[in-house]
């Protein structure tokens, strides 16, 4: 059935490019939407599946994860979208590319998530570059566009760079010439070190690129920003994910070889980056899409630094992995009916949002409740096990500056949502609920929090067995 999920968008967006028609494009992607999502769910419950594609693609305990949580945030954004394209504004054609932007977008995170060797990944995340860069122009103003030349740019670097790190990891392999992680992992021993962790710093920053770590992070605020809100929830919950688990894959690599070490460092120096330019950036930022992309920021780097401290810090990583996805995805749908009201982007032209529409003030105050990571957010529990993790391994100073930062950015987009979601309309009243916000505009944030939220009071056994099978596939750690 992997051939169906990739199949699929292909001959999809063939028809829809021909037939050029609204309601086509939102059945087709509302029937792969459910479609993708049962297959995802089958290829959890039926671990021993056989594919025709199976060399090259497969699903194992590691990346099942990533793809269950890829289906969850694909579904919500497709419904959403029912919702966020009906305006007169977006005419047959937009509506046709926006679509068919969207299919191959998914189906490209869905061959990086699924490749089993990592060449292939490769190809599979530089097209992610190709398939969202429209996507993120799809505004057509001269910032969106300015914004996706810069994505185009800076990720075609950092994929280049990748490149040349899997150049040099063949190059280490020396007799075994291949690149399948199975390959790989199963000759680690004869990999060459020095050619190794050469490889493993290239292959970091270029696709740490994609995943959006500081100091490789600078797409990532006006991509975001100038997207339309359903495209910027599908790359902080979905895209940089799906760049994480490559990353995921060679650092399994380095600690085969016994390089986990000096791996942990370079991870963990990115991950507390990550932290400090969000700390630095988001008291200067006046964009509430811009200071949203900050935190993904942020929270990758908090991911990372998991994977770095290993033990229950994996667990934490994962935990956060899925609590972030939902509460971004939440945070970035509602920052679309906010902009649908409101009209503009800017923080400082924004107050009493609750208001002018309950409903979104309080998914916007949820989703930073969430993602600030107080109760009962799944993303305090991530923290704690964290924080509890590195104190216990005596990283004391590490995990000190970690609870300063963070205390810091919880302030910084505090204020901001606050000062937005409270007090009185400030700016004169502009036909606020002119445009009217369809319930599919609603929905989704409502699932995504709640699912979060209750994520941070109770750990649904399968939910955990999911989330043990990925940290036992890294079990090396």
């Amino acid at each position: 059935m992997i051939e169906i999920i990739l199949i699929f968008p292909l001959i999809a967006s063939l028809i829809l490019f021909l037939a050029k028609s609204k309601k086509l494009n939102n059945y087709v992607l509302v029937i792969y939407a459910i479609l993708y999502s049962l297959i995802t769910i089958s290829f959890y419950l039926n671990k021993t599946a056989n594919f025709l594609l199976q060399n090259y693609f497969m699903t194992d305990q590691l990346n099942i994860l990533f793809l269950l949580i890829l289906a969850i945030i694909f579904t919500g954004v497709t419904f959403y979208n029912l919702g966020f394209t009906q305006t007169p504004d977006i005419d047959n054609n937009q509506h046709t590319h926006y679509s068919i932007g969207i299919l191959l977008f998914i189906f490209s995170m869905t061959g990086a998530i699924l490749s089993t060797n990592l060449g292939l990944s490769w190809v599979f995340i530089e097209a992610t570059t190709l398939a969202s860069a429209y996507l993120i122009y799809f505004n057509k103003t001269k910032h969106a566009l300015e914004a996706a030349w810069k994505y185009v740019f800076i990720c075609s670097i950092g994929i280049s760079l990748a490149f040349v790190g899997i150049i040099l990891l063949l190059i280490s392999t020396e007799s075994i010439n291949s690149l399948f992680f199975s390959d790989l992992y199963t000759n680690a021993a004869k990999l060459n070190p020095f050619w190794l962790k050469l490889s493993f710093v290239f292959i970091l920053i270029g696709i740490g690129t994609k995943m959006g770590l500081a100091p490789v992070h600078s797409w990532l605020p006006d991509a975001h920003s100038e997207a339309p809100s359903p495209i910027s929830a599908l790359l902080s919950a979905a895209l940089l994910n799906s760049a994480f688990l490559i990353i995921l894959r060679v650092f399994k690599l380095m600690e085969l070889t016994h390089l986990d070490h000096y791996a942990r460092i370079l991870l963990i120096s990115m991950g507390i980056l990550s932290l400090f330019i969000t700390a630095v950036f988001v008291f200067n930022i006046n964009n509430y899409k811009r200071m949203l992309a900050y935190s993904s920021i942020e929270n990758m780097g908090i991911i990372a630094i998991g994977i770095a401290v290993g033990g229950l810090g994996v667990y934490a990583a994962m935990l956060h992995l899925i609590g972030h996805s939902l509460i971004k995805a939440s945070f970035f749908l509602t920052a679309g009916n906010i902009l649908k009201r409101f009209e503009t982007k800017k923080i400082s032209e924004i107050s009493g949002i609750l208001k002018v529409d309950k409903m979104t003030g309080w998914l916007w105050i949820l989703s930073f409740v969430g993602i600030a990571g107080l109760p009962p957010s799944p993303l305090f529990l991530s923290e704690f096990l964290l924080l509890k993790t590195m104190l216990e391994k005596n990283q004391i100073i590490p995990a000190l500056i970690i609870m300063i930062l963070l205390t810091v950015i919880i302030y910084g987009i505090g204020k901001s949502v606050i000062k937005m979601s409270f007090g009185d309309i400030e700016v004169p009243q502009r036909e606020y609920g002119l445009q009217k916000i369809n319930l599919a505009m609603y929905l989704p944030q409502i699932i995504f929090i709640t699912g979060a939220l209750v994520l941070g009071i109770y750990i649904p056994p399968y939910i955990n067995q999911i989330i043990n099978n990925a940290v036992l596939a890294m079990s090396s750690l």
